[in-house]
């Protein structure tokens, strides 16, 4: 069984036998439809098995599912997908689920393991992983470098990428340090998550996506949320594995 999580930033696709895993990959979403992509009918699909991956069953979800169908594949929403996914990787089954993909951000409010209610934040990339990336290379770090720093942040206001990387630099002219500076840009991005978290409050705060691998960020959402916080063991995997356990309900 394979699910195939075609996301803006990245497309990952997982196999799973008899409820494990046994192969993951990651490829960056552009070349992988350039590579594997055929347009049929004047619209892009994508034949997984020209990128080595057969399965008697594809499950897909993700930003890109519609825009680009994978051949032969039975599609699911994304909220859908990541919920299971996080049920089956935590073996929590109530919980509130925080996804910071590449270019959004969902939260999503989980209740015996069932999806209660969601929000998304897909208008700004202030709220997502390519925030943290522009940021990173206006610091001219790496994100595990970033990843580090959660104390003593510098003011970040901005609510706008662009107008983040402007004030970024004009906190540097100002001399604050770069652990200072790198904690401010983890706070930045929790104050922008932090008006769904209430709404969606549980005790137990999951964290999915790219981002989950962000140690700083799941601190900071600990501190500041009095939650305890607990991030996936395949954060950037979950869509997928979440195709394959709906496709073994």
């Amino acid at each position: 069984m394979i699910g195939i999580d075609l996301g803006s930033r990245h497309v990952k696709l997982v196999e799973m036998e008899q409820g494990k895993v046994i192969r993951r990959e990651i490829y960056d979403t552009i070349a992988f439809y350039r590579q594997y992509g055929r347009v049929q009918s004047g619209q892009l699909q994508i034949n997984l098995e020209e990128a080595g991956w057969k399965g008697e069953l594809v499950i897909a979800t993700g930003y890109g599912k519609l825009a680009v169908p994978v051949a032969g594949a039975r599609q699911i929403p994304e909220i859908q997908a990541h919920a299971l996914g996080a049920v089956f990787q935590s073996g929590h089954s109530s919980f509130t689920l925080v996804d910071i993909g590449g270019q959004d951000s969902k939260v999503i409010l989980v209740r015996e393991g069932k999806v209660i209610d969601f929000l998304t934040n897909d208008r700004c990339a202030a709220s997502s992983g390519r925030y943290l990336e522009n940021m990173a290379a206006v610091l001219d770090i790496s994100l595990e470098e970033l990843a580090r720093y959660d104390q003593d942040p510098a003011e970040i206001n901005a609510t706008c990428a662009i107008f983040g990387e402007t004030e970024l630099v004009a906190r540097i002219v100002e001399g604050y340090t770069l652990p200072q500076l790198a904690a401010g840009v983890n706070y930045a991005l929790y104050h922008r998550l932090a008006p769904l978290l209430k709404r969606l409050d549980s005790e137990l705060l999951i964290l999915s996506g790219g981002v989950a691998l962000n140690q700083a960020l799941g601190t900071i959402i600990a501190r500041e949320t009095g939650r305890r916080v607990l991030a996936l063991p395949d954060p950037q995997f979950n869509g997928a594995i979440g195709c394959c356990v709906y496709g073994g309900m």
